[in-house]
């Protein structure tokens, strides 16, 4: 059933009934997955919850919401997109506000966040049959999710209750977007010998993006226009390799999991990884992470000069064009240096895409 194939539109009054009715229909089905059949946002499925769930609207953007978070004490991180889940578990500290761009940058949780797309927000109680589930949601403009943190057994109640109330806003109608589309690769093979000579300048990793602007390039089109050496195309199958290798070696690594709105990193080990089916999940403890296997449709080894060195990193799309996920080798703080021997020889021996 969806929406679409009810007699109630929008914004007639029986909406919610018709979503909680669904949700009655398919309990053990995920929110994500629900919402889809729904042909609904992730939000407007929050919204609807009744009986069990005690869901209110709150705060929605990094500077307010943030600070308030770091009073929890241990929680799990999580942030998604459609094909890769990142989930770390820890204290959300050393948090940098900013008008466009804010991170926390703490030993386990570091994160990038955005706050033009922070947009909705709630604070979630859930009666399960184990107790009370107790999360806080960040959607944005689209209804999709942005940000959500779980709390743990070791976190503090009393500040989860009280920000209920202290970050409330008003709870009227959820005004939910069009979603945004991917843009897919935007190449622009006029400017390959300029994308090139740019290229070679690098100082900073942080420098691509502003590049392939000046070019009118996205990161998938000037990979595709570049070639190597900056970029290599793999196998769709190396991303998965690249994790599994990490894991056989003992090589530790940053794995970066974001949407436009968010983006969380893992910097350390990874031990334990487990496919099943379609997914290639990483149980390790305090951080888990969950990826489509089947919905990698392009992948690139990377190479971009630095002033420390050059930094090398594996990174996957789907075949609509989204980055899916970033593995950078595990650069230590203060090291001074971009190029990890370790990640580079596992890059190295990764299958091309003709193998």
């Amino acid at each position: 059933m969806t929406l679409s194939q009810t007699p109630f539109g929008a914004d007639a009054p029986h909406r919610h009934d018709t979503i909680r009715a669904a949700i009655e229909a398919a309990p053990a089905l995920r929110a994500r997955d629900l919402a889809e059949r729904l042909e609904i946002s992730e939000a407007e499925l929050l919204d609807a919850r009744g009986e069990g769930w005690r869901v209110s609207r709150i705060a929605a953007t990094p500077g307010q919401l943030i600070p308030a978070v770091e009073g929890l004490g241990e929680v799990m991180a999580l942030t998604r997109n459609a094909w890769c889940v990142h989930e770390k578990v820890g204290r959300y500290t050393d948090f940098h506000d900013g008008p466009h761009a804010s991170m926390t940058l703490g030993a386990d949780i570091d994160t990038r966040m955005f706050a033009k797309h922070w947009v909705h927000a709630f604070h979630v109680e859930q009666e399960t049959e184990t107790g009370l589930r107790r999360s806080l949601q960040v959607f944005d403009a689209a209804g999709d999710a942005v940000h959500k943190i779980h709390l743990r057994d070791g976190s503090d109640i009393a500040v989860f209750d009280a920000m209920r109330d202290g970050l409330a806003v008003d709870a009227g109608p959820l005004n939910i977007t069009a979603r945004t589309p991917v843009d897919g690769a935007l190449e622009n093979p006029d400017r390959a010998d300029a994308l090139r000579r740019e290229l070679a300048k690098l100082t900073d990793t942080h420098q691509f993006l502003m590049l392939c602007r000046k070019v009118k390039m996205n990161r998938l089109g000037a990979y595709r226009v570049a070639g190597e050496p900056f970029a290599r195309k793999l196998a769709p199958r190396a991303f998965g390799d690249t994790i599994c290798a990490l894991s056989e070696k003992a090589v530790p690594a940053m794995v970066f999991v974001g949407n436009a709105g968010c983006i969380q990193i893992h910097s350390g080990p990874i031990r334990k990884v487990a496919p099943m089916g379609p997914w290639l999940n990483i149980m390790d403890p305090g951080f888990n992470l969950h990826l489509r296997d089947d919905k990698v449709a392009e992948v690139w080894a990377v190479e971009k000069p630095t002033k420390r060195g050059p930094a090398i990193s594996v990174e996957s799309f789907d075949a609509d064009g989204m980055l899916i996920s970033q593995i950078f080798g595990y650069r230590k703080e203060n090291a001074g240096i971009d190029h990890v021997d370790d990640f580079a020889a596992i890059v190295a021996h990764l299958p091309g895409v003709d193998a």
